[in-house]
């Protein structure tokens, strides 16, 4: 659900994808020399043969598969080295040596334009798999080259061909068809994310700025840094921003100013400068995985029961939907989180359009208005035969990727609503790790299984009940001992001083009350002889009234007062001494000072 409909200058969504690929990936640094272009790079120099003479290179055979959102191109070589791959918008080089030390070259000029950015290549001992992700998705390719005559070495796999064109299981197929593809490739680890790319673009500006950082406290120092594209998306409609580096420079912060992105920095950036700008893979998905889910939460929601969302937050750690509903039961969250899980193992593709404002389409989308800043075209997320939501944010291409979703329960909102809090995919995952080693430690205390963990707690809270019962009728009779004790002096002093680790106000004020305030002062302590704890004061009213204040600003507390008694929380039990020192003052001279003091 989303705000600004728009996204800021540059592909921000061209990382849309639904494979979790690594963490933060770090910044290659560029060659030395002249920079290759945006959508270009430099040829791989050719592996020359035994010295002083270059053995004869050789086409490699080569395989390739036709997919609705990707063409595939297999190279046929055993246990390859050397291996070079460049692949541009609309030609791809490969070269590299066999075990033998031959030369295998190949060259393509490619049928159509694929997306270089978005494509990557994987080894294996048995062969070379080069993914290109297609400019226009689900349009066929008939054959792989620009030219009409196939190359001898160039053929395609029937056995993985499929004519999928207008086939409308192929989209819900592609997962298990990409997997086997895989399979076959490598058997050493999962393919290429497809997001662990890092992306080049430009400075265009440098401006020092401050930060405030979002739990409080001192502004943080640093620039404000304007790209000429970015892949870093800037909070807005609910979801919170994404963090990555420019360079070895990390981003702190990523704010939406009109139709730009301005990324907080550290350090200062040249203006002009070509950087490289990676993003922080892990945080990006998790925020496309709750998006997603939230949007399908709040489809359904409202066509099941006709609960309308009018806000949502992406937290930390859980997130929540505001519904315009004054309550929910137990039932009706039960049948939501079963009817949104089966979606999800639907595999219902989600799609991003972009549509004109005057588009009359627009009225068919549900949204909360576009902001008062926005120009150009209006971004609509389409959860296919579910939802239609115009939106900025980032999602997930298709609802399997969410994983799962659970339903944490209600609470009460404002103004006669209900919060929804949700958990989508990995976050499920983490949660469920989370109790189950808080289950594992309860067992390991409690001595008995899962099963029985709360009846033993209720019945170790019935035993600290009592013993805090006993505890303090026990803290009752050695106040009055205490008290009794004093009284039975033969010549009572004037000043009482009492201090003990373990104990409370009543405990303090039992003592008052027998031994009386009409003589006698009473200056009481209980608490950590270093550290924070209680105070009372207590005597004639004069005194009390006079002396309180002063007590407690010696003992780095609060405090307040009535007639014989001022009590408080003292910050600094350790100058209980001063404050005895001040008391005796009193009752020598009547005419206390604060020590220090003129």
């Amino acid at each position: 659900m989303g705000g600004a409909s728009a996204p800021p200058r540059g592909p921000v969504g061209r990382a849309e994808r639904a494979a979790a690929g690594p963490g933060l990936v770090r910044a290659v640094p560029a060659p030395a020399g002249p920079a290759p272009g945006p959508r270009s790079r430099p040829l791989p120099k050719i592996a020359q043969g035994g010295v002083g003479t270059a053995m004869a290179r050789q086409p490699a055979k080569t395989l390739w598969y036709d997919r609705p959102r990707y063409v595939y191109l297999e190279f046929c070589v055993e246990d390859s080295t050397d291996v070079k791959v460049v692949i541009e918008d609309q030609r791809l080089v490969f070269s590299c040596k066999n075990a033998d030390g031959v030369e295998f070259y190949n060259e393509i000029n490619l049928y159509a334009r694929v997306n270089s950015k978005d494509s990557r290549e994987k080894r294996s001992d048995r062969s070379i798999t080069c993914f290109m992700r297609k400019w226009k998705e689900k349009v066929a390719w008939p054959r792989i080259t620009k030219e009409n005559i196939k190359p001898a070495w160039l053929s395609v796999d029937f056995d993985n061909w499929r004519d999928w064109e207008g086939d409308e299981e192929v989209e819900r197929a592609m997962v298990e068809q990409y997997a086997e593809m895989l399979e076959r490739v490598t058997d050493k680890g999962p393919p290429p994310a497809m997001d662990d790319l890092d992306f080049a673009t430009r400075v265009v500006s440098c401006q020092a700025a401050e930060l405030r950082p979002e739990g409080g406290g001192e502004p943080v120092r640093g620039f404000q840094v304007v790209l000429e594209d970015t892949i870093l998306f800037p909070e807005g409609g609910g979801q919170p921003d994404d963090r990555g580096l420019i360079g070895d420079v990390p981003v702190l912060r990523v704010t939406r100013r009109g139709p730009e992105a301005v990324h907080f920095v550290p350090a200062a950036l040249e203006p002009g400068a070509e950087v490289l700008l990676s993003l922080d893979w892990e945080r990006r998905f998790d925020h496309m995985q709750q998006h997603s889910g939230q949007h399908l939460i709040t489809a359904i929601a409202e066509q099941m029961f006709g609960f309308k969302t009018t806000s949502w937050e992406l937290g930390r750690q859980r997130s929540l939907i505001e519904l315009d509903t004054p309550s929910m039961t137990a039932e009706q969250v039960k049948a939501l989180e079963k009817s949104v899980n089966e979606k999800i193992r639907d595999r219902v593709p989600v799609t991003v359009r972009e549509l004109a404002a005057d588009d009359p389409e627009i009225e068919r989308v549900r949204s909360r208005g576009l902001p008062d800043d926005h120009v150009g075209p209006v971004r609509v997320v389409d959860i296919e035969g579910i939802d239609s939501n115009m939106c900025c944010g980032t999602h997930v291409s298709n609802l399997s990727d969410l994983q799962v979703i659970k339903l944490l329960g209600v609470e009460k909102g404002k103004k006669n609503k209900t919060n929804l809090i949700f958990l989508v995919g990995n976050r499920v995952l983490k949660s469920v790790e989370q109790s189950h080693s808080t289950e594992k430690a309860l067992t390991s205390l409690l001595k008995n299984g899962p099963g029985e963990h709360v009846e033993a707690v209720k019945r170790l809270q019935s035993s600290v009940k009592l013993l805090q019962k006993n505890n303090l009728n026990l803290l009752r009779d050695i106040a009055v001992l205490i008290a009794r004790d004093f009284k039975s002096k033969p010549a009572p002093r004037q000043l009482f001083v009492l201090h003990r680790k373990e104990g409370d106000s009543e405990f303090m004020n039992i003592i008052a009350n027998e031994i009386g305030t009409e003589e006698t002062l009473l200056f009481l302590t209980v608490g950590d002889e270093k550290e924070a704890g209680l105070f009372l004061l207590a005597g004639p009213a004069e005194a009390v009234e006079n002396l309180g204040p002063r007590v407690a600003e010696l003992l780095g507390g609060k405090g307040a007062g009535k007639r014989d008694r001022f009590q408080g929380k003292a910050a600094k039990m350790s100058r209980r001494g001063e404050v005895e020192a001040l008391l005796q003052e009193f009752i020598s001279h009547r005419s206390p000072e604060v020590p220090g003091r003129p």
